[in-house]
């Protein structure tokens, strides 16, 4: 049962910053970079932990030597120039998270079913192949988009698009004139 909610990116990847850093290990160095007067998202908060959580154990993964994990937010306008190459994309006010590592990096053929259900490239009983899959189905659900940029030996960005809230929420206040006793026709 999802219970989406408005909230700052910003500040909930910088709210797990402690439990993202035990998930990696010591010769991984993590870097946040939040970007300034960032956008409001709608999103079950539970759900996108999870996909977090995902990224960072996969990132981990990909760099059992060591290296760096980048997390960083944007606002950014999906033009229909982009749209028109990822059709299941509308263009619009979008929240981008880039979620980057120096690791191993993704053969052109691994990169086409990392979203499948049970997909994996790791040893068996290493990964079950649900992790990303599952990734993709929440950003989905909240009307977003997963992108994977990676090439071998070059590293892993993902880029994950969140519909920007832009509607301004105002306190509600009562309109003139409800509740005044009397005639205002004198």
């Amino acid at each position: 049962n999802t219970q989406p909610r408005l909230f700052n990116l910003n500040e909930l990847i910088i709210n797990l910053k402690s439990m993202l850093r035990q998930l990696i290990s010591e010769t991984i160095e993590l870097e946040i970079l939040p970007a300034p007067e960032l956008g409001w998202v709608k999103i079950d908060v539970g759900q996108f932990e999870q996909v977090l959580v995902n990224m960072v154990v996969n990132a981990r993964d990909a760099m059992p030597e060591g290296g760096e994990l980048i997390l960083a937010t944007a606002n950014v306008t999906l033009e229909t120039s982009y749209t028109t190459l990822h059709e299941e994309i509308a263009p619009g006010q979008y929240v981008k998270l880039s979620v980057t590592d120096t690791g191993y990096g993704m053969t052109p053929e691994t990169k086409e079913h990392i979203f499948e259900p049970f997909f994996t490239t790791k040893e068996v009983g290493k990964g079950t192949g649900l992790g990303l899959a599952t990734c993709f189905g929440i950003i989905k659900q909240s009307q977003g988009h997963i992108v994977v940029l990676s090439e071998p030996d070059q590293g892993t960005t993902f880029e994950i698009y969140l519909p920007r809230v832009v509607e301004i929420i105002r306190p509600f206040v009562s309109p003139p004139n409800v509740g005044q006793i009397g005639d205002n026709n004198k």
